[in-house]
């Protein structure tokens, strides 16, 4: 059909449903890279906190921290800057409202709250699209 027979075209000449079918066939992959990082920040997470409890509660103040304990901290800022973009994308193209990106992206820095989120916005995205 053309825009003449009332089908809306984009400026490349795709209708409007063929860009909402393409953007479905990218849900897939953004949900997974999602999932992925919403695990790996989450385990980085605790193993900070982790750190973070043996440091200031089980050391007393004259004893020094393992010098890997640098490097947690590191890993999980890293891991929770990939699973912002993840977020950001999957949202896009989810079409999530700004408050639902911003609480799932925030979800990254509270311990557990991460694989909760993830296991939330994985059933609600799946129901959405009709992915199994």
């Amino acid at each position: 059909m053309t825009e003449a027979e009332g089908v809306a075209t984009t400026d490349t000449g795709r209708s409007a449903s063929g860009l909402a079918e393409e953007q479905a066939r990218k849900i897939p992959g953004a949900l997974l890279r999602f999932r992925v990082l919403a695990w790996v920040t989450g385990l980085w997470l605790l193993s900070l906190t982790g750190e973070m409890i043996y440091k200031y509660l089980i050391l007393d103040d004259s004893a020094e921290a393992p010098g890997w304990f640098f490097y947690v901290a590191q890993l999980h800022g890293l891991f929770y800057m990939l699973y912002l973009a993840f977020t950001v994308d999957l949202a896009i193209k989810a079409r999530w409202k700004a408050g639902t990106t911003i609480l799932t992206a925030i979800a990254g820095t509270v311990p557990f709250l991460s694989f909760v989120f993830e296991h939330i916005r994985t059933k609600q995205v799946k129901e959405q699209f009709g992915l199994s």
